[in-house]
């Protein structure tokens, strides 16, 4: 962006660019959001930053009242440089908590110096660096909305010791947490966050869409909420209800988690799942310049993922030449019969325990159940992080159910499902050739877009 446009963006409030810039104030030392709702400095005094993290190690200290640490995510630059934008993604799930660079950086295919350079060249910081803003951007908002004990803040954060907590506190945000604390107001007791975004938003048709496939148990939905249960990085399960606020255009999360987790990885896969970080009025631009697909976008439509890419993958396997509503009824079965229960709350059933059954009592053909059986068994023994990639070497695997995965259950946002029944419908009903290319790199959301006509 040029200097006038921050200039525009900041004196309107626009929330389209909420999270795509912060703007530092030279004589309060203080950055804020382009929302802050703060009488607007004079521009003389002040300083644009693509980033939170960039203002902080510029000195500066977040503002308590616009809170950047509720903005949504997605800088402008992300994107452009997918293994980037990947290791991002990864480290805001919390792979660095309890992971170590080698580690993210085998995942990621590269040596742990090039991940450090990557990181150096766009955000002029390190992976760890950025990682622990990261735990410190959500410890902070727990300290402003909820009212748990400090221990239970710095453990919910990923630090190791409520010392190491204060110390990285005072030299990386220059407050105290004590001070952000005292500032708070309305707290809950119960594990609240507000996950914001920037819109427009279409909650109608993304509610409509996991709603029409929700799994009893499972997942949970209303008017103006959505929830569902999730492992835990230990194998542990924990649930969330989001319910939506588009006055102020964001989601009140409730989570509920075993005592002592850690909930960045929650989080960053919660704003995953309701794809809070898509920089969605860029995407509905490119997608308007196709000849004839303006008068046919939804504004705001996101996509909805799914929970991890093993759950993609096996409901893209019970998915295969049946109806989205038999489809549902297969994965209702496997829920109900090799879930894990606690409550009502439903687990969805891992690697292991669908490789070691037969799965005789299901309903499809022999040759359907052995795919999902040796996909099972291939994720338990390789572990759910490899590359979908390398399931299409397994027999009853092909290109439309990794692409499903990589669209759903990675949240990819250039996957082109051309193959799919539903698209080739929708392009025919329209009279629309399809032309995927000139919809790069937001083919995902081109997708979702056909599919909404339907």
């Amino acid at each position: 962006m040029e200097s006038h446009q921050y200039r525009q963006a900041r004196l309107a409030r626009d929330p389209r660019f909420d999270g795509r810039f912060f703007v530092a104030v030279r004589t309060t030392g203080i950055y804020c959001r382009p929302i802050c709702p703060a009488t607007a400095p004079k521009e003389d005094n002040v300083r644009y930053f693509d980033t939170a993290l960039a203002a902080s190690q510029a000195g500066y200290r977040p503002c308590l009242r616009c809170r950047p640490d509720s903005a949504p995510g997605s800088p402008a630059w992300q994107g452009s440089d997918t293994t980037l934008t990947r290791a991002i993604r990864l480290i805001d799930e919390g792979a660095l908590v309890d992971g170590t660079i080698p580690a993210l950086a085998a995942r990621l295919g590269i040596s742990p110096r090039y991940l450090n350079k990557l990181f150096q060249n766009r955000l002029g910081t390190s992976a760890k660096q950025y990682a622990l803003h990261q735990q410190l951007m959500l410890a902070k908002q727990l300290l402003h909305d909820t009212a748990l004990p400090m221990a239970e803040v710095a453990a919910a954060a990923g630090f190791g010791s409520v010392r190491r907590f204060n110390d990285c506190f005072v030299s990386q945000l220059k407050l105290t947490p004590g001070q952000i604390r005292r500032s708070a107001a309305g707290q809950s007791s119960d594990l609240t966050l507000f996950l914001s975004y920037r819109p427009p938003y279409a909650w109608a048709p993304l509610r409509g869409f996991l709603a029409h496939r929700a799994i009893a148990g499972l997942e949970w939905h209303g008017d103006d909420f959505y929830g569902r249960t999730l492992w835990t990085e230990d194998g542990q399960l924990a649930h969330f209800t989001a319910r939506h606020q588009p006055e102020r255009h964001g989601f009140a999360v409730t989570l509920t988690v075993p005592p002592g987790q850690p909930v960045l990885a929650l989080v960053g896969r919660i704003r995953r799942l309701l794809d809070l970080d898509a920089d969605i009025a860029t995407i509905d631009a490119h997608l308007a310049s196709i000849p004839g697909l303006a008068p046919l976008l939804t504004p705001g439509l996101r996509l909805p993922g799914i929970a991890d890419p093993f759950e993609a993958g096996v409901r893209a396997i019970l998915g295969q030449q049946v109806s989205v509503a038999a489809a549902r009824n297969l994965v209702q079965k496997v829920v109900d019969r090799l879930g894990t229960k606690q409550g009502e709350r439903r687990g969805f059933p891992t690697p292991q325990q669908l490789a070691e059954d037969s799965l005789a009592w299901l309903g499809m053909p022999d040759s359907r159940r052995q795919t999902l059986r040796r996909f099972a068994a291939h994720v338990a023994q390789h572990g759910p992080q490899e590359d979908p990639n390398q399931w299409l070497a397994l027999k009853g695997i092909g290109p439309w159910t990794v692409e499903y995965v990589r669209m759903r259950g990675l949240s990819e946002p250039d996957r082109w499902l051309g193959t799919d029944l539903g698209i080739k419908k929708a392009l025919a009903q329209q009279g629309l050739e399809a032309n995927p290319d000139a919809a790069a790199p937001w083919r995902s959301y081109l997708t979702f877009q056909l599919w909404n006509q339907l």
